[in-house]
């Protein structure tokens, strides 16, 4: 079971790696705090997004080390960095569940790890707290074409597409497509034409012509 579980880990990585857009990772950590209400002051900010911060700050610093890792072709090593990012990650979201970037972090980690589930339900919550978020809308593509359904990433491409302020996201989410279709041909290949009907009458004039 270990032995399957670390060539499903390492096919999931390397499948990662093969992405265009595979040098891409979630924003660094914030200072600002986009929850504090207006006029608000950092002194004033709620404990739990102050802690929250701290703690995304250390899954990214996880996540980092995990992608060179990755990179370096230690795909055990970056598995085990994943993991913990995921659970700093998932710790944020606990003490602050309106943290979007937290929730993009859980789908990133996640997906790096084949847990496509939990991936694509951070991803969604994520968006649906900041539907804008561009980082998200990509990483939700590149999960699409890692589950073989390019449809659904080229929705996100179109939303990404529609926003003036997510060009580079925009960008790296149709080279990954194109990778995608060069690799899957039939992917990008227009419906085949269906046999066209044969006109009303004609075989009875066939049937005509022979009879004669």
């Amino acid at each position: 079971m270990r032995t399957f579980w670390s060539l499903a880990l390492w096919l999931t990585l390397v499948a990662g790696m093969a992405m265009a857009s595979g040098g891409s990772k979630p924003p660094p950590p914030s200072t600002s705090n986009p929850s504090m209400p207006s006029g608000s002051t950092d002194s004033q900010a709620s404990g739990p997004r102050q802690e929250a911060e701290r703690t995304y700050a250390l899954a990214y610093d996880e996540m980092t080390k995990a992608k060179e890792d990755l990179e370096k072709g230690k795909a055990k090593n970056a598995g085990k960095k994943f993991k913990k990012a995921l659970e700093h990650a998932e710790h944020a979201t606990a003490l602050d569940a309106e943290y979007h970037e937290a929730w993009n972090l859980v789908g990133y980690c996640a997906r790096k790890l084949g847990d496509y589930d939990k991936a694509f339900a951070s991803y969604e919550k994520c968006l649906s707290i900041k539907g804008d978020y561009a980082p998200a809308r990509e990483y939700l593509g590149e999960a699409y074409l890692e589950k073989n359904d390019p449809k659904k990433a080229r929705e996100q491409l179109v939303l990404l597409e529609k926003s003036g302020e997510a060009q580079e996201e925009a960008a790296r989410l149709f080279s990954a497509i194109e990778v995608y279709e060069k690799a899957h041909p039939e992917a990008a290949a227009p419906a085949a034409p269906t046999t066209p009907a044969t006109p009303v009458g004609t075989d009875a004039a066939a049937a005509d012509s022979t009879g004669h």
